[in-house]
């Protein structure tokens, strides 16, 4: 989801890669979930973190849909995202304030408070010094704090997904209504209702998945 705003403001205006050091160290913010409450329908789901959430959870999508998901529009796209509770808290916190999918917690939630920023080449971080109210933090490698395995191949699919999502709004921008409807929910079909199996890898699977939505939405 792309946010309209002067990176100047929020950030300490520097770009990160996976080898650099940051300042985002909390403790393993113990005793506070503060970056869990009040985050609306900003924590967006991709294919994998779906995926993850679904095998942590023992759940399928549409129980979650249920229980912890809601679906929303982003840039025209119907995608899912976390739900938040009466106290506009996420709904994954468990009675003590902790993350109860932690081991699978999603990409969003994985890098804050850093954030992503895209250009033609790619995408780099940046530390949003206004999110979290922490007021003490320790340096940690950009690759370790996000702690996710298979890190390369994993940031070829966030390129990947990314890109995809924003060619699909451009067509969503000149498309009927019976058509966007028709597009959502092939997507939501392709990459969130049906599962992804779990004795073949993920991204193999995604690959495919992709080239087929590709091909069938005419996207080069």
């Amino acid at each position: 989801m792309n946010r309209e705003v002067d990176l100047k403001e929020i950030t300490d205006g520097k770009f990160y890669t996976l080898g650099d050091m940051v300042k985002v160290g909390c403790g393993d913010c113990n005793g506070c979930h503060v970056c869990c409450t009040g985050m609306g329908n900003s924590i967006v789901l991709d294919p994998l973190d779906v995926h993850r959430i679904c095998g942590v959870t023992g759940k399928d999508f549409e129980t979650l849909l249920s229980l912890h998901i809601e679906l929303n529009m982003v840039e025209g796209v119907i995608l899912p995202n976390i739900k938040s509770d009466e106290k506009e808290e996420c709904t994954f916190l468990n009675g003590e304030g902790r993350c109860s999918i932690h081991s699978e917690r999603p990409g969003i939630c994985r890098i804050f408070p850093l954030g992503r920023v895209y250009d033609d080449e790619g995408f780099k971080y940046v530390l949003q010094t206004k999110e979290c109210v922490r007021p003490i933090k320790t340096k940690v490698k950009v690759e370790r704090w996000i702690d996710t395995p298979d890190i390369k191949r994993n940031q070829m699919f966030i390129l990947e997904w990314h890109r995809f999502i924003k060619l699909v709004s451009g067509i969503i921008s000149t498309s009927d209504g019976d058509t966007i409807k028709s597009i959502n929910m092939f997507i939501l079909n392709m990459f969130y209702l049906t599962p992804f199996r779990r004795d073949v890898d993920f991204y193999e699977i995604f690959n495919e998945r992709l080239k087929n939505a590709k091909s069938a939405l005419d996207i080069a």
